[in-house]
């Protein structure tokens, strides 16, 4: 983890071109500053990230992951995320951003959902796959099929980029259905109090969970605490707290039938303004113009 605090960001969101009839992007190969293209955000796209070379750890949601040639991160829709990169071995990266309307097509297989590997990553809150070296070789050769259609932009560019991409979509979720299990080198990045934190506040979203209260409870001061957080996760203590309160109050919104006033209760705001305020800040629009599916 040397070098991150040169690499520490407020949380943004990742602006998309949000064509409405191709809602698909790709990052090729980015060496330059990986930072700039894997900041810590929020965004409903869903997201894969293929790492060419290089190392660096990654954060996803609450957990910690070692990034390496061969890793693909598969990462659902409002999951908050945030790339480090070894300032001695740069990390050479390709980023794909999809909405799953690009995917959303007729089954002929009542078993096959194209976004089963996302929906599995979310339940097992495991975000990494470890490619074998057959599938990272299709991996690297959709990808630069993709490149080349996005750039050539031929006549059918959008049809031959779904083509390729939903075929190795195929094949990332085939491996998705291997039970996988955490990596030991990924479970040994950061104090056992951190990672116990991140587990508390991802359970206990209503609790006070204010920087005296979280450190108390990990048994450090809340100095110490302010600061092995914001190197680990490159957001301070506030901010992650409350975009993980806003993941759960878009998920109560779409899902239940709950009024704004008890989701904001559900999820630890304790006036519905400051909840406004926050929703509006993290999601650009109001709790009430996402329930309707306004997505900026």
């Amino acid at each position: 983890m040397n070098g991150v605090a040169s690499h520490l960001m407020s949380p943004i969101r990742k602006p998309f071109s949000n064509d409405p009839l191709f809602p698909f992007e790709l990052v090729y190969k980015d060496t330059k500053s990986p930072e700039r293209e894997l900041p810590d955000h929020l965004h409903d796209r869903y997201e894969f990230v293929y790492v060419h070379s290089g190392r660096g750890t990654f954060f996803i949601d609450q957990n910690f992951y070692d990034m390496r040639q061969g890793d693909l991160f598969i990462i659902p829709g409002n999951s908050i995320h945030r790339a480090f990169p070894d300032p001695l071995d740069t990390v050479t990266s390709s980023a794909v951003f999809f909405a799953p309307s690009l995917v959303a097509q007729p089954s002929f297989d009542d078993s096959y959902h194209a976004i089963r590997c996302f929906e599995l990553s979310r339940k097992r809150k495991l975000y990494k796959m470890e490619l074998d070296g057959s599938l990272m070789q299709r991996t690297e050769d959709a990808l630069s099929e993709i490149q080349v259609e996005l750039e050539l932009k031929k006549s059918g560019y959008r049809q031959a980029v779904s083509l390729v991409f939903q075929r190795w979509l195929l094949l990332v979720n085939r491996q998705s259905l291997i039970e996988r299990s955490d990596d030991p080198e990924d479970a040994g990045i950061g104090p056992l109090w951190m990672r116990e934190i991140l587990l508390y506040i991802a359970s206990h979203p209503h609790a006070d969970l204010g920087l005296t209260s979280l450190a108390r409870q990990a048994s450090v001061t809340g100095a110490h605490f302010s600061r092995v957080f914001k190197r680990l996760t490159g957001m301070n203590v506030t901010d992650y707290v409350n975009a993980k309160r806003i993941v759960l109050a878009k998920e109560l919104l779409v899902e239940t039938d709950d009024t704004v006033s008890r989701i904001a209760e559900r999820c630890g705001f304790e006036s519905l303004p400051h909840f406004h305020r926050v929703f509006k800040k993290i999601a650009s629009t109001t709790p009430g113009g996402y329930k309707r599916g306004i997505r900026p």
